[in-house]
């Protein structure tokens, strides 16, 4: 392998063009960590209860029995096994200056899947349906969006989802029991929905090929059917669930998405590519980005202010029809009864027009619960983007 990560490939997989990848020695998480997935981390950390939870399961997992499991009854990836996805591992970890290369296993299972997890030191698991679905490019991505999950130290936590998933299961019959355990569950996938943004941001900076990356989020969706799916229609369809429907269609998204471990496929999708084009993402590729040697200077308060200007900017430029409401509600827009009667009663047509009020100047009328304060420019937000439950 060589100082960029020089590409091997197993017989039976497509063979692509060996090419020269960036590498980020000491790169700390936090240059791709999603602003959500550090503020739920810390919103969950203040759960009450989680601290004792976390201590007694950290010490009653079965740690050993869980990398037992996986040694017995799957396929260690080595230089006699997988041998392609091994060289894909070491790659990602070189590029990601993942010191310690992480034992990874594939598992038996049509469905396509990837986790890592692990308390004292974490173990990737991939299925043979995720291995059999995507092609190179693709799949070094998936690598490298599991790799950035043991960089991140989200293993540890995604362990304690999986096994209180299944305790809620058992104790479903006693009621506090169970209410007490799935606060933090859902308190959990809340955080973990999030990682899975930072996480895909790792795997775009390991395979560096952003088509991949979509390719991969877009087969995860409808199979392997390339040739019947586009990616540009692909995001129009995220950008279609962002803006759909009214007021009952916003609770709605909140409530399917409730019970996922992961963000819907293209909505993971449009913001993979919204990051890809950003300055934050050129920075790092142009060798700019914070160091794990700087960690311990990090300071909270101002990972609570970019985490509280990121939802700020998101809750500005989103078009559903719940966050513009919130929107109009910091704006100090006036006539909200108004819209949220319009807004539950569907926009089947143009909505009454709003009397313009003297401090802001604007005409009414705005079909999706609009109002004029922020004009034209806040209706698309501050990309023009044209028209992933797995890994």
């Amino acid at each position: 392998m060589s100082d960029e990560g020089h590409e091997q490939h197993g017989a039976g997989h497509e063979k692509v063009p060996s090419r020269r990848r960036r590498r980020f020695p000491g790169i700390s998480s936090r240059a791709y960590e999603h602003p959500a997935d550090r503020s739920a981390l810390v919103a969950l950390r203040k759960l009450s209860g989680f601290d004792t939870v976390f201590k007694a399961l950290s010490g009653l997992l079965p740690e050993r029995s869980l990398r037992l499991l996986f040694l017995s009854d799957s396929v260690r990836v080595s230089d006699q096994q997988f041998t392609h996805l091994n060289d894909m591992l070491r790659d990602a970890c070189y590029i990601l200056d993942l010191e310690k290369v992480p034992p990874m296993y594939v598992n038996q299972d049509p469905q396509p899947n990837a986790m890592c997890i692990g308390l004292d030191e974490p173990i990737i698991v991939v299925t043979t349906g995720l291995v059999e679905l995507l092609d190179e490019e693709e799949m070094r991505a998936v690598v490298g969006h599991e790799v950035g999950h043991a960089l991140s130290g989200h293993a540890v936590y995604r362990t304690i989802l999986l096994f209180l998933t299944n305790l809620a299961i058992r104790v479903a019959w006693i009621p506090l029991g169970n209410l007490a355990i799935m606060a933090i569950v859902t308190a959990l996938r809340e955080w973990f929905r999030k990682s899975e943004l930072s996480a895909d941001r790792a795997g775009l900076l390991v395979g560096q090929d952003l088509q991949a990356s979509m390719r991969g989020l877009m087969k995860i969706a409808g199979g392997n059917h390339l040739h019947e799916m586009n990616v540009d229609a692909f995001l129009q369809q995220a950008e279609e669930y962002e803006a759909a429907g009214d007021l009952r269609d916003s609770v709605l998204k909140i409530l399917n998405v409730l019970p996922r471990t992961h963000p819907f496929s293209t909505v993971r999708a449009a913001e993979l590519k919204k990051w890809a084009e950003s300055r934050d993402h050129q920075r790092i590729m142009d060798g700019h980005y914070p160091r794990r040697g700087e960690d311990k200077d990090t300071s909270v308060t101002d990972s609570f202010r970019e985490s509280a200007a990121h939802y700020a900017t998101s809750v500005k430029s989103s078009k559903d029809p719940l966050m513009k409401l919130v929107s109009d509600i910091a704006g100090g827009a006036g006539d909200l009864g108004g819209r949220v009667r319009r807004g539950f009663g569907g926009f089947t047509g143009p909505a009454p027009s709003d009397d313009a009020s003297p401090r802001n100047g604007s005409k009414g009328g705005g079909t999706d619960g609009e109002d004029g304060t922020g004009g034209s420019d806040n209706t698309d937000g501050p990309s023009q983007t044209p028209p992933r439950d797995a890994t």
